[in-house]
C-alpha cells in the first residue's frame, strides 16, 4: 500500500485546484501510485499512424523550409509504404502524445529555432501557457534561423490562445534566471533541445527538472544523433536511471528520441 500525503498532486503548482490528468487520487486508501501513465504510455501513442497522421496535418499549416519539406516527403513514403505497420516517432510525435494525454497548462522548451516543436503543442494544447528559450542564431545547422518575431507569428496561426514568452539567449544562463525570479513555477510538459554538447546537456537537464511536477513528461532529442551519442548516456545519468522517473527511448529510425514522466517528487 503506498502512503501519500492527504492533498491532491498536480501537473501544476498554481493557485488553481484542479487536479491534473495523469494523475489518479482517491479519498479512500491509495492502493497504487496516483500517476496513471508511464513513459512507455507516451512512447506507444508517439509511434501511432494516428498521431503521425496528426502531426504531418499540423505541417502544412507550417512555413515551409528544405527541412520540412524532406520531413512531410518522409512521412508521407512511410506510412504509404507500410500502412499501420510502420514504427516511426521523432521529437514532434513524441511532444504530440506528450500534449494529447497531458494536456499541459505550461510547458517550457529549450532549443525553440523556427517552432516547429511549439506548434505541435500548441496545436493539441491551445491555452497553454509557454515558455521559450532559444539563442536564434543566424544559419543555424545551415538552414535558416527568422527569430523570435516569426516563432509568434507561426504559433498565431495555429490558434494558440494561451500566453507565449520566447526569451532570448544563453539558456545556461535564461533559465535559471527566469526560474529565480519565478519561485515555484512548476511545468508539467518540457522539452530539452538546446545545447547538444555534453556538458551543457547535462546542464539544461539538471536545471529543468526540478520544476517538472509530479506526472509531468520531459522529453530529450538525437539521442543516438551519430554527433552526439552521449547523450544518450546523459539522460541515463540523469533521469533514465532515476527512481522518482519512469523512462522509455525510441531508437529504431531518425536520431533517437527519449521521454520520462515524473512518478513522485
Amino acid at each position: 500500500m503506498l502512503q501519500t500525503e492527504n492533498k491532491v498532486l498536480r501537473c501544476d503548482q498554481a493557485a488553481d485546484a484542479t487536479a491534473c490528468r495523469t494523475v489518479f487520487q482517491t479519498a479512500g486508501t491509495q492502493w497504487l501510485e496516483p500517476v496513471q501513465i508511464s513513459a512507455q504510455t507516451v512512447k506507444r501513442l508517439a509511434t501511432n499512424d494516428q498521431t503521425l497522421g496528426s502531426v504531418r496535418q499540423i505541417m502544412e499549416q507550417l512555413t515551409v523550409d528544405d527541412y520540412l519539406v524532406f520531413l512531410k516527403e518522409y512521412y508521407d513514403n512511410g506510412r504509404a509504404k507500410f500502412g499501420n505497420n510502420w514504427y516511426y516517432a521523432d521529437l514532434l510525435t513524441f511532444l504530440h502524445a506528450a500534449a494529447t494525454v497531458v494536456q499541459p497548462r505550461r510547458y517550457l522548451e529549450i532549443g525553440v529555432r523556427r517552432g516547429r516543436s511549439l506548434a505541435v503543442v500548441s496545436a493539441v494544447a491551445p491555452d497553454c501557457e509557454i515558455k521559450g528559450f532559444d539563442l536564434w542564431m543566424e544559419n543555424y545547422a545551415g538552414m535558416a534561423n527568422p527569430g523570435a518575431d516569426f516563432v509568434t507569428e507561426e504559433i498565431s496561426n495555429l490558434g494558440h490562445r494561451g500566453s507565449l514568452e520566447l526569451i532570448s539567449g544563453n539558456s545556461h544562463e535564461t533559465v535559471p534566471e527566469f526560474f529565480a525570479k519565478n519561485p515555484g513555477y512548476m511545468f508539467d510538459l518540457i522539452n530539452v533541445d538546446g545545447d547538444h554538447s555534453e556538458d551543457g546537456a547535462r546542464a539544461d537537464l539538471e536545471t529543468v527538472l526540478p520544476r517538472l511536477s509530479v506526472g509531468g513528461v520531459i522529453v530529450l532529442d538525437d539521442i543516438t544523433h551519430p554527433q552526439h551519442r552521449y547523450l544518450e548516456n546523459v539522460w541515463d545519468d540523469v533521469i533514465g536511471n532515476h527512481p522518482d522517473f519512469s523512462s522509455a527511448k525510441y531508437d529504431d529510425l531518425g536520431y533517437g528520441v527519449a521521454v520520462a514522466v515524473r512518478k513522485q517528487g
